[in-house]
């Protein structure tokens, strides 16, 4: 890959800049614990099954695009509808186990060689942002890499309102530097998302454990890339 070409790199936040292995069996722990401080069988199960239906409806909510609809709320919405309780209540859980316990963890998930390759990027003046399908502000703070991000994208933002693959949110983050998606380089773990994604924006990707892929009218080259370590040897290369 020619490093050279790019001017700013977008990353994906969950799986990307943290392992997300350890941080599952940290919150499988703690939710192990909710008979005991709710005290209640019923209640447990409420949550847990929230927490379950929550995570296939976005999944499911992927093949959309980019609705007419608010997307923020239909996830509440759908999920509302198949666990038999109140979208209010689907969010306050929601955002209570998904984006605000986990948060006291995330530092001590952050993928080895973060720190190191956004210090260097930041001094060679590649620009950094993140684009995730979940709110990032805070993961980016709790992470302690806030300070080197310019921009921060979430695909339910109303200018975006469409989850990866859909290239909307790539797009737009292109608009936002006013670079073209060429210069851009997309860095993700999931290649059927992330990588599927960039590519329909026609942005080089980068799947951290897997391979790099660019757009071409021909074949598409790959190249292993296994750490963050592994990519700041690319970039000082």
């Amino acid at each position: 890959m020619d490093i050279s070409k790019v001017r700013a790199i977008l990353f994906d936040l969950d799986g990307t800049l943290y392992y997300q292995p350890p941080l599952r069996m940290l919150m499988g722990f703690e939710l192990s614990t909710l008979p005991l401080t709710m005290g209640s069988l019923a209640k447990t199960r409420s949550v847990l099954e929230v927490i379950k239906q929550f995570r296939t409806i976005r999944e499911e909510l992927r093949h959309l695009g980019n609705p007419s609809e608010c997307l923020k709320e239909i996830q509440y919405q759908q999920a509302s509808k198949v666990v038999g309780v109140k979208a209010e209540e689907v969010k306050r859980i929601v955002e209570e186990w998904m984006y605000h316990r986990p948060l006291k963890y995330l530092k001590w998930c952050r993928r080895m060689g973060a720190i190191s390759f956004f210090t260097e990027a930041q001094r060679r003046g590649i620009k950094i942002g993140v684009f995730s399908d979940y709110p990032a502000q805070e993961k980016l703070e709790a992470l302690e890499l806030e300070s080197f991000v310019q921009l921060v994208l979430c695909a339910t933002d109303k200018e975006i309102n469409a989850f990866k693959p859909h290239p909307r949110g790539f797009l737009r983050a292109c608009e936002c530097w006013g670079l073209p998606p060429q210069e851009v380089l997309y860095v993700g773990d999931r290649p059927e998302v992330d990588g599927k994604g960039a590519l329909a924006a026609g942005m080089p990707c980068m799947m951290v454990g897997g391979t790099f892929q660019r757009p071409s009218q021909g074949s598409v080259s790959e190249e292993n890339i296994s750490s963050f370590r592994g990519l700041q040897q690319l970039l000082s290369s």
